[in-house]
């Protein structure tokens, strides 16, 4: 009898062990948001607004870059690189899903006409790139080594994954999210012959330059400096649709505007085109996929290039490499990637939510299906993986890191998208303020499974 009690007692003991080792990674990052909210509050801010600015400037330019290229480079090798092909496969596959819960939202919330396309980008796209790097760090910083299911190179496997599955969503937001974040045609008019669009409630750009420190600079800066003249008016919409009671004389060509004044062989070309072919073509022309050659993403084209040869990385790591300085200088500002996320998170919800006129349905909708029954899905998507010899054997972080794309909210990056276009900028505040606040709940939970999981099985 006292042997069942023992048992029963280490039992209980175990199980309480992997749960602090679940929690107590996500304890510490919440900690480090509430400082960056508290010194960021509206009412005594003990930082301004542009100091957190600024941050995520040297997080975008210069911390993130460092560690990306110094975990990346060392742990990846060609062999690697191809054996690691699933994680950016499960980038798409976790949108696709995502997209269908945002359907299903659209069609049993059913948010105002306006915002439906709105309600699927923002159940479909989740953030693959700071939250879980803060994450992942967090667990690998944990001091009880020998309850971390990881092993010995948690840290550097765990940002190499998470760098792969980071640039395959920034080609998403950049072309397939840009363009359906265009602004709904029926909210704009046409004023006069050879005028600009216009919307119909100009208080967007009040709530534009309002929300701007909150969203656009919290994860990629910069984002307003790409706004070009069509950024904020329904282009495809203009492209592909007849306007219904204007005639197409007061549409402006927008096809063949961009070639005035050049008598050139492009100009022969483009009348020979079928006019679906030159519509696809202008639309193409106009989508900012030159903006993805950002630094991260720099940083891990560089990475994969070094750490793919084997003789120039060992210039650069390894104890006795020639250039190990530069990599050991690179991980000192490496360190720095984790807090600052987290402190420029707590300064954007330090603002609180904008209004919103997407509705309290959809709204709990949308978290409900991201936060809840997505990650869910995912657990099944991975499994069936294992089960199909699609991923690494006995890694358990490649585990933890495909099973994190399914369960972090929407990307800060959507809101930065949304003020480019203008379009659902006060709904994009609101529903990314309220979905990191309930993350708190949804990735303890998850996480304290995500272990067992790994752990057991």
């Amino acid at each position: 009898m006292s042997g069942d009690s023992v048992g029963l007692f280490q039992k209980m003991s175990s199980s309480g062990e992997d749960i602090q080792t679940a929690i107590v990674p996500l304890l510490k990052l919440i900690c480090l948001t509430v400082m960056g909210l508290f010194l960021a509050h509206p009412r005594k801010p003990i930082i301004p607004r542009a100091t957190f600015k600024l941050l995520s400037k040297l997080v975008f330019a210069l911390f993130l870059p460092c560690l990306i290229f110094s975990e990346l480079g060392e742990s990846i090798t060609l062999q690697n690189f191809m054996d690691w092909w699933f994680i950016p496969v499960n980038v798409l596959v976790s949108t696709a899903i995502g997209c269908i819960l945002g359907l299903l939202v659209v069609v049993i919330c059913r948010p105002p006409p306006q915002f439906r396309r709105f309600t699927v980008i923002m159940t479909g796209f989740g953030n693959t790139g700071n939250l879980p790097l803060a994450v992942v760090g967090s667990v690998c910083h944990t001091t009880h080594a020998s309850h971390n299911p990881f092993g010995s190179h948690c840290q550097t496997r765990g940002v190499a994954y998470v760098s792969l599955s980071q640039w395959v969503a920034v080609i998403l937001v950049y072309t397939l999210v840009y363009h359906m974040m265009e602004p709904p045609m029926e909210y704009y008019k046409i004023v006069e012959q050879g005028s600009e669009i216009e919307e119909e409630q100009p208080s967007e750009r009040a709530l534009n330059d309002f929300s701007r420190p909150l969203l656009v600079e919290a994860e990629w800066p910069g984002m307003e400096d790409k706004e070009t003249e069509h950024s904020k008016t329904p282009f495809i919409a203009r492209i592909f649709k007849s306007i219904s009671g204007v005639s197409s004389a007061n549409v402006p060509d927008l096809e063949t505007s961009a070639e005035n004044g050049q008598n050139s062989p492009r100009s022969i070309r483009c009348l020979a085109e079928p006019r679906v072919v030159r519509k696809i073509r202008v639309v193409a022309e106009q989508t900012p996929i030159q903006h993805i050659l950002q630094p991260p993403v720099i940083a891990s084209i560089l990475a994969i290039i070094i750490g793919s040869v084997p003789q120039l990385k060992a210039f650069f790591f390894g104890e006795d490499a020639p250039l190990a300085f530069i990599t050991d200088s690179l991980e000192i500002l490496a360190a720095a990637v984790v807090p600052s996320v987290m402190l420029i998170l707590g300064g954007m919800l330090a603002e609180g939510p904008n209004e919103s006129t997407l509705g309290l349905r959809t709204t709990i909708g949308i978290i409900v299906a991201r936060l809840l029954l997505l990650p869910l899905l995912g657990i099944g998507i991975v499994a069936l993986s294992d089960k199909l010899n699609f991923l690494v054997k006995d890694d358990a972080m490649f585990r933890f890191v495909l099973l994190l794309q399914y369960t972090t909210p929407s990307a800060i990056l959507l809101g930065a998208i949304a003020s480019l276009r203008g379009y659902a900028v006060s709904e994009a505040s609101a529903l990314l303020f309220w979905q990191h606040v309930f993350s708190l709940f949804s990735l303890s939970l998850y996480i304290i499974i995500y272990f067992k999981i790994l752990v057991y099985v």
